[in-house]
C-alpha cells in the first residue's frame, strides 16, 4: 500500500524543477496580461481611460484594447438618470415655513468633462439642486409655491443649467413633488378657505335675492300696467256708453216731443171736427210737422222715398264721436253669444229629459234661422 508521503514525493520533485516553475509563472502572467488588456464597454456607457494616471481617451462601446496593468477605466452611464432631492425646509418670502422635495432628471452629455471637471457628478447635482430649491422657494410667496409648480420647476432647471453645462451634464427636467406648509399655516389656510367659501355663498345668496326682487318688481309693474290699461278701456267704454245714452235720450226726447205735438194737434182737430163750424184755423208749425211725418208713414198716399226723419238720424261726426258703429258690432257679437248660450241650455235640458240628440248627418237646428224666424214673427205681429 502506497502511503500519502510516497505520492507527494514525485510532485515535489517536479515543482522544484526550475523550468516547470518558470513556465507556470509565464502562463499565469500571460493570462493576467490578456485579461487586463481587454476592456468591454456596454452600449449605454462611455469609459474614460487613464494610463499612469494620465487621461488618454474615451472608450467606445464594444471590445477595447488598453495597456495592461497601468490602465484604469472609469465608466459613465449615458442614459437619463434620476436623482432624488431630499426634503428641504425653506422660508417663503412672506415668512411661511414649508417643506419641499423634488426629482431631477439628468443625462451625461460629455463623459470627458464629467470625468475631469467634477468629482462624483451625481452627488454634485443633488447638492446643487437642494440649495437651488431652497433659494427659489425663498423668493416666492406661500400662495405661489402651492399653486405655481411649473414656474418653480422651470426656475430650478434654469438655475442648474449653467453649472451643470461645465460638468458635461444636461438637466432635462425638474419636478417638485410636494410642497408642504407647516401645521399652523395649514390651519390658517383652512380657515381662510372656509371664510372665502362663506363669502362667496353670501354673495351668491344676495345676488339671488336681488334678482328675485327685481323679477317681483317687474312682475308687479307689468301687472299694474295691465290693470291700468283695463281700467282705462273700461272707463272709455263707460264714457262711450254714457255719451250714446245721452244722445239717444236727446234724440228720443226730440222725437217724442214732435210726436206729442202731433198727437195733441190731432186730438184737437178731432174735437174741432165734431163742431158745426166748417172753417178751421191751424198753426203753420202744426201743418208743416204733420206733412213731414205723413211722408214717412207706411201705406200713406203722400209717402215719398226720402231720407228718414232728422230727429232719428245721427250725422257722421256724431256717429264717429260716440263710436256708434263699433257699439253696433259689439252688440251684434253679444247677441250671437247669447244665442249660443241659449242653444247650449236647450241641449242640456234635452239631455236631462232623456231625449235623443240628433246624430251626425241628421237634422240640425240652426240657431240663427230660429232667431230670424222669431224676429220675422215679431215683426209681423208689430205690423199687424
Amino acid at each position: 500500500m502506497v502511503s500519502y508521503f510516497d505520492a507527494l514525493t514525485p510532485l515535489q520533485l517536479q515543482l522544484e524543477d526550475p523550468i516547470l516553475l518558470v513556465g507556470a509563472l509565464a502562463l499565469v502572467l500571460v493570462v493576467a496580461t490578456v485579461w487586463s488588456m481587454v476592456e468591454i464597454v456596454d452600449a449605454y456607457e462611455r469609459s474614460a481611460l487613464t494610463v499612469f494616471g494620465e487621461y488618454r481617451k474615451l472608450l467606445e462601446p464594444g471590445l477595447n484594447i488598453v495597456p495592461p496593468f497601468v490602465s484604469r477605466i472609469y465608466a459613465f452611464d449615458m442614459r437619463t438618470q434620476t436623482i432624488d432631492v431630499p426634503s428641504q425646509e425653506a422660508i417663503t418670502r412672506d415668512n411661511s415655513p414649508v417643506t419641499a422635495d423634488a426629482v431631477v432628471y439628468i443625462r451625461v452629455m460629455n463623459a470627458k468633462r464629467a470625468f475631469l471637471e467634477v468629482d462624483d457628478y451625481e452627488r454634485a447635482v443633488s447638492n446643487l439642486s437642494q440649495t437651488t430649491l431652497r433659494a427659489v422657494i425663498g423668493d416666492m410667496e406661500l400662495d405661489d409655491t402651492l399653486s405655481r409648480r411649473e414656474m418653480i420647476n422651470e426656475r430650478i432647471r434654469q438655475e442648474l443649467d449653467e453649472p451643470t453645462d461645465e460638468w458635461g451634464i444636461r438637466v432635462e427636467s425638474v419636478e417638485v413633488r410636494e410642497v408642504t406648509p407647516s401645521r399652523d399655516v395649514k390651519g390658517a389656510m383652512e380657515q381662510q378657505t372656509s371664510a372665502e367659501r362663506k363669502r362667496r355663498a353670501m354673495i351668491l345668496e344676495a345676488q339671488g335675492e336681488r334678482r328675485s326682487a327685481v323679477e317681483r318688481a317687474e312682475g308687479n309693474k307689468q301687472s299694474e300696467i295691465i290693470r291700468a290699461q283695463g281700467e282705462k278701456q273700461s272707463q272709455i267704454l263707460e264714457a262711450q256708453g254714457d255719451s250714446i245714452s245721452t244722445v239717444l235720450r236727446a234724440k228720443s226726447a226730440e222725437s217724442m216731443g214732435e210726436r206729442a205735438i202731433i198727437d195733441r194737434g190731432m186730438d184737437t182737430l178731432a174735437e174741432i171736427g165734431q163742431s158745426d163750424s166748417t172753417t178751421f184755423v191751424m198753426p203753420q208749425e202744426l201743418t208743416s210737422m204733420v206733412g213731414r211725418y205723413g211722408k214717412h208713414l207706411s201705406d200713406s198716399d203722400v209717402a215719398e222715398d226720402t231720407d228718414s226723419l232728422e230727429s232719428l238720424d245721427f250725422d257722421e261726426e256724431t256717429r264717429e264721436l260716440i263710436g256708434l258703429d263699433d257699439i253696433a258690432e259689439i252688440i251684434g257679437e253679444i247677441e250671437d253669444i247669447e244665442m249660443d248660450v241659449e242653444a247650449m241650455e236647450q241641449e242640456a235640458q234635452a239631455i236631462q229629459e232623456g231625449e235623443d240628440m240628433p246624430e251626425e248627418g241628421g237634422d240640425v237646428v240652426d240657431v240663427a234661422e230660429t232667431r230670424q224666424g222669431a224676429t220675422d214673427t215679431d215683426g209681423g205681429s208689430d205690423q199687424s
